[in-house]
Parts: C-alpha cells; sequence; structure tokens
C-alpha cells in the first residue's frame, strides 16, 4: 500500500491497485518502467504493457504465506485423514443408517404417491381372486378417468373383453395388470377400499404391436413370439394379458388359434384376460365354463364410447356406425352388410337387442339405487331425529336431577346454617350467664379482699414504718422484702450510685429503691426445701398438657384459645422450642380458630399441620 501511494513509485504503475500472480502478491508495472522498479517479474500481460513484478519488499511476506499455505493445506489434509479415520470406524453403523433411510425413503416415497393417486391399500388374497371397484388407470387424469369395475377368479378364470375400437379395451387390460403388480410392490392402488387382489408369481402381457422390420418380425409373428414365451412360462399363480389375441391373420384361423391359446394358458390354471373383435371368441365365451364375457360400453346414440366395462355382456364392433360417422358413403355401408352372411347378423342382432335390454335394465336398476339410497336417506335422518329426541330428552332429565339435587343441597346447607345458627345462640346464651356468675363471683371475691385489706390495714402500716436497710446491709444474697408489691426476694447486686438494687424474685427480677426494701428474715428450713419453694413458684403448665402438648378437643372455640394462650405463655417462659396442639379433626371450626390465632400470635416462629405419624390433620406443631 505505501508503494502504490508513493509519488515516486505511483508513476511507475500501470494502475494504482494491487493483484496476484501464481499465488503471490505483485503490482502492475508499466513495461517502459519494469527495470526501475526492484523485484520479482512474474507475468506480462497479454498486450505486453503491464508487466506484474513483485516488489522485493515484499519477496519475504510472500515466502511467508506460501509456507503458510502450505502448512494449511497440509492440516486440512490431517484433519480430513482424522474425519476419515472415524467414519470409517464408524462404517457399520453409517451402511445399516443408509439401508434404513433407503428404506424410509421408499415408504415416504409410497406415501406421496398414494397420497397424489388419491389410492389406497388393497385386500390380498391367495385365492388368485381379482375384484377391483372404481379402479382408475394409475397414468390416467382421476378427474377425467372412468373408473371400472373388475372380476376374475371366483366364478371364473378367462374373460373375454369386447367392443368398439378406443372403447376402453386395452385401458381395462392394462388396469388390471398394473394394479395387480402394485399390490406385489406394496404400493397403495387407485381404487376403492372394497378391492381386493391375489399375490401372482407373474404378469405376462402380449399388447401392442411390435413389428421389426430389422428383426424380420411382420404383426402376427411379434404376437405369437410373446405367446410362445407366456404359454413356457404361465402357471396357476399367474395372470396372462392378451391384447387383439389372434389378429394380424386370416379371422378364421386367429379365431380358432386364439381359442386354442386360451385353452392352454388355462389348463395351466392362469388367470387370462384377453380382448377381441372376433364373434367366434363371443360365442366360445359364451359356451365355454369358466369363460366370460365383457364389453365396453358404447352410446349408439352419440356414437362415443362411455368407457364402461360391463361383465357377462358381449359388446359390438359397431363398425358400420362408426364408419356412417366418421363420413364413409352409405351405399358402401349398405354393400358391406349385404356381404354378411345371415348368422353373423343374426348374431349381432341378438346382441344389440341384449344391450338394448341391459341398458334398460342398467336404467331400471339406477332408478332402484336411486331409491333405495332416498329410503337409506330418510331412514338414516329418521334415526338421527329419534337419537337426537332421545339425548335431548335424557339431557332434560339430567338438567331435572340436577336441579333438584340443587334445591336439596341448598335446603340442606340452609338447614346446617340455622343449626349452627341455633347452636351459636345457646352457647352465647351459656357463654352470658356464665360471665354472669363470673362477674357475681369476681365482685364477692373483691368484695371479701376489701374487706381482708382494712383488716390487714394497720398491721401493713405498721410494718411499712419499719426503716429500710443500710446501703452497707444490702449485700448480694440477703434476702430482702419489697413493700410495695408483698413479696420476698434475693439481692443479686449491692446498690448502685442512685440507690437501686437488683432484687430477683421468683423468676422476675426488680429494680427497687433502698426506701422500697426491707431486710426480711432468713427462712429455719434448710437449703432443699428453700430450693423447693423456689420451685413451686415458678409458673406450671396446665394440669392436663404435657411440657410440649396441649389437648383441646372437647372445648369451645372461646375456652380452647384462652387455655392455648395461657398454654403459649408458659412454654416460651419455660423456653419449650417447639408444641402439640391437638384439636381432633371434626368440622375442622376449632383447627381453623387456632391456627387463625397462631398467625397473629407474636411469640410465634412458625407453624404447621400434622403428618402421618404425628396426628395427621388432628394436630397443629407449633415453633417459639
Amino acid at each position: 500500500n505505501r508503494l502504490i501511494s508513493s509519488p515516486t513509485h505511483s508513476k511507475l504503475l500501470q494502475e494504482p491497485i494491487i493483484t496476484q500472480r501464481n499465488g503471490r502478491y505483485v503490482v502492475p508495472v508499466r513495461a517502459e518502467h519494469k527495470n526501475d522498479l526492484p523485484g520479482l517479474t512474474h507475468d506480462i500481460s497479454s498486450s505486453g504493457a503491464t508487466v506484474f513484478i513483485e516488489p522485493m519488499a515484499v519477496v519475504e511476506a510472500n515466502n511467508e504465506i506460501a509456507l503458510l499455505t502450505a502448512e494449511e493445506k497440509k492440516e486440512i489434509e490431517r484433519i480430513l485423514a482424522e474425519f476419515s479415520a472415524r467414519v470409517a470406524a464408524a462404517k457399520e453403523a453409517i451402511l445399516q443408517s443408509l439401508e434404513q433411510l433407503a428404506a424410509l425413503d421408499l415408504i415416504f416415497a409410497k406415501g406421496k404417491l398414494a397420497y397424489e393417486m388419491e389410492a389406497l391399500p388393497p385386500k390380498l388374497n391367495n385365492e388368485g381372486i381379482f375384484r377391483l371397484r372404481r379402479a382408475r388407470h394409475p397414468l390416467l387424469d382421476p378427474k377425467k378417468v372412468v373408473p371400472i369395475d373388475f372380476t376374475l377368479g371366483e366364478h371364473f378364470q378367462t374373460l373375454i373383453i369386447t367392443g368398439p375400437n378406443t372403447g376402453g379395451k386395452t385401458v381395462s387390460l392394462k388396469t388390471a395388470g398394473l394394479l395387480t403388480l402394485m399390490a406385489a410392490c406394496g404400493l397403495h392402488i387407485p381404487a376403492g377400499d372394497d378391492s381386493t387382489l391375489p399375490v401372482c408369481s407373474g404378469v405376462y402381457a402380449d399388447i401392442g404391436d411390435e413389428q421389426s422390420i430389422e428383426q424380420s418380425l411382420s404383426t402376427f409373428s411379434s404376437h405369437m413370439t410373446n405367446i410362445v414365451q407366456i404359454i413356457s412360462c404361465a402357471d396357476e399363480n399367474s395372470l396372462v394379458l392378451f391384447d387383439e389375441l389372434g389378429a394380424g391373420t386370416d379371422p378364421v384361423e386367429g379365431a380358432a388359434l386364439a381359442m386354442s391359446i386360451i385353452e392352454r394358458v388355462a389348463s395351466t390354471g392362469a388367470k387370462i384376460v384377453a380382448t377381441t373383435h372376433y364373434a367366434e371368441l363371443k360365442v366360445y365365451a359364451l359356451n365355454t365354463e369358466n369363460v366370460e364375457n365383457a364389453s365396453c360400453e358404447f352410446d349408439i346414440e352419440t356414437l362415443r364410447p362411455t368407457y364402461r366395462l360391463l361383465i357377462g355382456v358381449p359388446g359390438r364392433s359397431n363398425a358400420f356406425a362408426i364408419s356412417q360417422r366418421l363420413g364413409l358413403p352409405q351405399d358402401v355401408i349398405d354393400r358391406a352388410k349385404s356381404l354378411i352372411n345371415e348368422e353373423a347378423r343374426n348374431f349381432e342382432d341378438v346382441i344389440a337387442r341384449l344391450e338394448e335390454s341391459r341398458q334398460k335394465l342398467e336404467e331400471d336398476r339406477l332408478v332402484a339405487e336411486r331409491l333405495r339410497r332416498e329410503i337409506e336417506l330418510l331412514d338414516k335422518q329418521a334415526k338421527e331425529r329419534e337419537k337426537r329426541f332421545e339425548a335431548e330428552k335424557e339431557k332434560l332429565y339430567a338438567r331435572a336431577r340436577a336441579e333438584a339435587e340443587a334445591l336439596l343441597s341448598n335446603a340442606r346447607a340452609e338447614a346446617e346454617s340455622i343449626l349452627d345458627e341455633v347452636r351459636e345462640l345457646r352457647r352465647k346464651a351459656e357463654r352470658e350467664a356464665m360471665q354472669l356468675a363470673i362477674n357475681e363471683t369476681r365482685a364477692e371475691v373483691n368484695r371479701r379482699f376489701n374487706e381482708l385489706e382494712k383488716a390487714v390495714a394497720p398491721v401493713l402500716a405498721q410494718e411499712d414504718e419499719s426503716a429500710p436497710p443500710a446501703p452497707e446491709q444490702l449485700v448480694p444474697g440477703t434476702l430482702v422484702k419489697l413493700v410495695k408489691m408483698g413479696v420476698t426476694g434475693t439481692v443479686v447486686a449491692a446498690p448502685d450510685a442512685d440507690g437501686t438494687v437488683a432484687v430477683q424474685a421468683g423468676i422476675m427480677k426488680v429494680n427497687a429503691s433502698i426506701d422500697e426494701l426491707r431486710l426480711a428474715e432468713a427462712p429455719k428450713t434448710s437449703k432443699p426445701k428453700r430450693a423447693a419453694a423456689t420451685a413451686v413458684a415458678q409458673p406450671t403448665l396446665p394440669d392436663d398438657a404435657a411440657a410440649n402438648r396441649l389437648d383441646l378437643r372437647g372445648m369451645s372455640v372461646d375456652d380452647a384459645l384462652i387455655e392455648l394462650d395461657r398454654f403459649i405463655d408458659l412454654a416460651v417462659r419455660q423456653r419449650i422450642p417447639a408444641a402439640t396442639i391437638v384439636h381432633g379433626k371434626g368440622t375442622g371450626k376449632l383447627r381453623e380458630a387456632i391456627r387463625t390465632y397462631l398467625k397473629r400470635q407474636k411469640l410465634v416462629k412458625s407453624f404447621r399441620a400434622g403428618v402421618y405419624g404425628e396426628g395427621d390433620t388432628g394436630v397443629t406443631i407449633v415453633e417459639f
């Protein structure tokens, strides 16, 4: 960059750019100045006006880049070799995965094909029965193709399909063969869900014209070549398809040969489908057991095929009608009719009358089918209506039952509420009566206490007149009496500068003035008795409570809360860390009242319901 931007060297350059030649960074120098810039020449432009020179100042850097590139390539090769070794170590798993992926790919391909063709899985059988319902050629547009119904192997083993050209004979033949092969390959077939197919050992077909000048084969010869191979390969599990059997030679000989071929192949047990225009084969199918006629329907009024396959009905070629529609002169057609022998004309007339009768029966069948569907629809609607009525009736019954149960539940709840109110009123009356008695008792106690105070007042006054002890008398351990409180205690510490003395009175530690103290006489009892007296002064738990357990069962809420408050106070003063409150399960009112009280109690650290082994929900565990 410094070189190409330098005023001294920029005039030597063709352009102030940096480029590459043979992997080396170079600058384009004018040919006339190639000797003015020291460096290595790597290339010359096609016009010869520019010389690509690697300046000496960057030769070492380019060399370093080349070395680094070589090292990079070597490192890439090492990494690839390592990866290849790792892949080789997992060769078996990778190959197995590849096989599974191929199998899955095939399965998904089958599914995609079935979805696109709107295909369904056929039922398979080992009896050689073909029964296709609404079958479609897999390569034709499903919106345009006419579905066919096809049967073979159940009541007959050979099917002879006749009818006019372009009527759908070959398509029917190919449809049967292709769907059989698709089923054998595990594919779904474009047919109704009630279709069934056998698993064939082979499907052999002679379809189309394979004439060849190169092999000196005519139409007839090509057909015969295929038929010879089919006869040698067919067995009882085979499906054989012949298109235009016996065509390409003399009609009389061709028809006779076709019947002979059919008999020969049928003797192997194979199922045969053949198309033909020969009237002799139609008669053969009528007179031979296990052989059935079929035809592709042709609308004589519109002179157009309907492409429907009709089993059990021989078809007409309709050559005269088709030729007339295509514009063949009428006199030619009349002459052709006159050349047909009487027997052939009679046979064609019989087929025509059969076709007319069949069409009339088909129309009647369609009408009957339509009426049957209408009746089924009406019957279905009636059953659905009846079902809806039953459902509605059941719904009304359920609603009535629910309303009745709700009314009964409300009545029960209301009755229970009234009973609770009555119980509460009774308890309230009892509490008021008890409170009245307590108040009367308290008044009597106060009255008697006042009388006693009056009686002992002179004595107390005389006692109070005694002089307070001197400070030097109040050493730790001295027994003193607190005049105002009327209790005796022990001096804990000597008086301070203000004359205040610390006295231990039972569980209480009191700071009192010297003026409020009087010396007390030491008790004449022994020390153990004094300890016992002190212990008696300590507060104790209720008689019905253990040190860490309080049973409130059977109490009213108010009484239980009073007892609980007293228990908590004593438990905290005796430094009990936790306790069990027994309230029972019952209706749960006592439990809820106790837990609500514990939430507001500042002396309670936490509480929880009991678990299995502690009393379950009948107790509450409290931490102080």
